[in-house]
């Protein structure tokens, strides 16, 4: 909601102060319905050539998520640390082979749904799932966890945030094509060198309108647009380096209370709980029987 304000915002400003200081807006309208084409039609014929279909498939998803806002708020990481917790302390108190079933299965097990928003999170769910698997199967070394763990998010996160990355290159790309767009309407322009003046003018006026729409649909609409995106996936990664630095702790052999305080800690600050309401919540989960 706030993106779309700040982007309405925007137009009103530029285009507002344009008109109100004297300018003729009449030639932007003028122009706008041919140069705009142009230039957006050559920005997404780029991004088409440069992105997988995987990309471009994701795209209009990723820009809603621009002004939708982060998957996982507050309530989310109280639930995944609960949610580690419980797993801890089962596997403290019952030992690995009490989670088995619950990892082979995580969409019919009752510690995951009882957290459905995780447990519909194909990603958080494999990687707890795969890195308990592992550990069943005898691999225990904290550093080897982690560093698989590690490569996990860092190709989730690669993938997740691709088409942000595309858009960015989009904005990157239009002042250039809009120059080129503006180009062509000084070529059409000589082409009418011997009209008047006035007219002169007002045709070189709209063409450089091209470089104008360049200019700013690159850093007033989809550069932002992308740089949003782009920072909730980093926001976004951090849940999951939460189920890592949890599960680490839990294999060094810390007790579930310090491996989920060492979670809390890594929570973004806005939506980072106190220290009592994760006690307080945490004591109030029952193991499995």
């Amino acid at each position: 909601m706030i993106g779309l304000i700040g982007i309405v915002f925007t137009f009103a400003i530029i285009f507002g102060m344009y008109v109100v200081s004297g300018g003729k807006i009449e030639i932007i309208l003028e122009a706008a319905p041919h140069e705009f084409p142009m230039l957006m039609g050559g920005a997404i014929g780029a991004y088409l050539v440069a992105n997988s279909k995987v990309v471009l498939k994701k795209t209009p998803k990723e820009i809603g998520k621009a002004f939708k806002g982060p998957k996982w708020l507050k309530q989310d990481y109280l639930d995944l640390l609960c949610l580690l917790f419980l797993l801890c302390k089962q596997m403290k108190s019952k030992g690995l082979i009490s989670i088995e079933a619950h990892i082979e299965h995580p969409h019919e097990s009752t510690i995951f749904n009882r957290y459905p928003k995780i447990a519909h999170d194909h990603f958080a769910t494999d990687i707890i799932c795969d890195t308990l698997r592992a550990m069943t199967m005898g691999m225990e070394n904290p550093m080897q966890i982690e560093e698989v763990m590690d490569r996990q998010i860092e190709k989730h996160h690669h993938e997740a945030s691709a088409a942000g990355n595309g858009l960015q290159g989009m904005a990157d790309g239009l002042p250039a094509i809009g120059i080129v767009v503006a180009v062509l309407g000084v070529v059409k322009t000589m082409a009418s060198i011997n009209e008047p003046p006035a007219i002169l003018g007002a045709m070189i006026g709209g063409a450089l309108v091209g470089t104008f729409l360049g200019v700013f649909m690159a850093y007033c609409v989809v550069g932002p647009i992308a740089s949003m995106n782009i920072s909730i996936h980093n926001e976004e990664q951090q849940f999951y380096f939460i189920i890592r630095d949890v599960l680490v702790a839990h294999l060094k052999g810390m007790a579930p209370q310090i491996s989920v305080e060492i979670g809390r800690s890594q929570i973004p600050s806005h939506y980072q709980p106190s220290f009592l309401e994760v006690e307080q919540l945490t004591s109030e989960v029952k193991l499995e029987g």
